[in-house]
């Protein structure tokens, strides 16, 4: 029989994320006196394109016959992030890991801190040669569990991070164009480094090193193997925060909506959140008050709060919680995650203060 694992995994949360033409409100943040400003670096310039496919657009009238048409249109687009995307008013930033698996690949996988356990999507496991219909477990989700088949792998690596051999579940596609998802399991001891600004992602060896200058530092300890929980404050509310970069919006249990107001305002937005079992749970998205964590003071930050599967398994229904998700998080410039430190060091976007 094979184990019972648990993959926290949190997916498609906040519903201004799910309406592109709603902007997505970019967290503000402040920081304490002490922490110097950072240095920003200039941004990757954008590339200029034409339309290809397209037809040749037909010449007005009176142009000289051979005579190049007129440009009618020009686009002009950005490149696209290839490791780290920033969260921005429109979108919701992501952080991906190229992860060889069995000498193929690279693929892109999510880089989820608050996924105990790595996990493929069916096309990737097909370009593995392995559909894994041999065995299956029991994957418990953001909001519900199931069981669905693994595949038998012997390697997976990214920088100084090796695993193998390991199983890998093979879940529902919900990962915004990902491969997969890169769990904790391999993450103790060693340093993430998300650099917003230069699109470059690192997985290295934890040398204990402190802070860089103009950097602020979150303290966190780690649970359930490997999961980061924080002590910051919403709206002077002391709360545990859960360091998770597989979510895309900010989740709160029911204890931290009771704890800022007694009922819900009428004008609360019904969300959905539907995780990587495909079950689907509801919620009330909220403006949050000020977010206070390691002299950081975060305002313009929405949550969904709701009574969450994911809380009930981690028997975090009595006091208040919440969830960090991609919204907060993808708002730096610099999001550094070490592990051997228990530290979470960021840098803020633009050298706000």
């Amino acid at each position: 029989m094979s184990p019972s694992l648990l993959l926290l995994i949190a997916a498609a949360a906040a519903a201004a994320a799910a309406q592109p033409s709603q902007a997505q409100p970019v967290p503000q943040t402040q920081v304490s006196p002490a922490a110097a400003p950072p240095v920003s670096a200039p941004a990757a310039a954008p590339t200029a394109s034409g339309l290809p496919g397209a037809a040749p657009a037909a010449a007005p009238a009176g142009a000289t016959p051979g005579a190049e048409p007129p440009v009618s249109e020009i686009v002009v687009e950005g490149a696209e992030p290839r490791y780290v995307a920033r969260t921005t008013r429109d979108r919701i930033g992501r952080i991906w890991a190229p992860v060889s698996i069995d000498g193929k690949g690279p693929f892109r996988l999510v880089l989820d801190t608050g996924a105990n356990h790595s996990a493929v999507i069916p096309a990737t496991a097909a370009a593995l040669g392995n559909p894994g219909a041999a065995s299956a477990t029991l994957v418990s989700g953001f909001t519900g569990s199931a069981i669905v088949p693994t595949i038998a792998i012997d390697r997976m690596e990214v920088g100084d991070l090796l695993l193998g051999p390991t199983t890998l579940p093979v879940v529902a596609d919900v990962f915004g164009g990902a491969q997969g998802v890169l769990g904790h399991e391999g993450l103790l001891g060693k340093r993430i480094t998300a650099d917003f600004r230069r699109d470059r992602l690192e997985i290295v060896r934890s040398h204990g090193t402190p802070a860089p200058f103009g950097f602020t530092v979150v303290e966190f300890r780690l649970v359930e193997g490997g999961l980061p929980i924080a002590d910051i404050r919403v709206g002077g509310i002391r709360c545990k925060a859960i360091i998770d970069t597989g979510a895309q919006g900010s989740v709160g249990n029911l204890p931290l909506r009771n704890a800022l107001m007694h009922h819900p305002p009428v004008n609360a937005r019904h969300a959905e959140i539907e995780g990587v079992t495909l079950d689907v749970q509801t919620g009330d998205s909220l403006p949050a008050p000020t977010i206070e964590m390691g002299g950081l003071k975060i305002s313009g930050v929405h949550i969904i709060f709701g009574d969450m599967y994911l809380f009930q398994h981690w028997h975090l229904t009595d006091k208040p919680v919440l969830l960090l998700g991609m919204d907060l998080l993808g708002s730096f410039d610099v999001l550094i995650i070490d592990y051997r430190m228990h530290e979470m060091q960021v840098q803020l976007a633009g050298g706000q203060l």
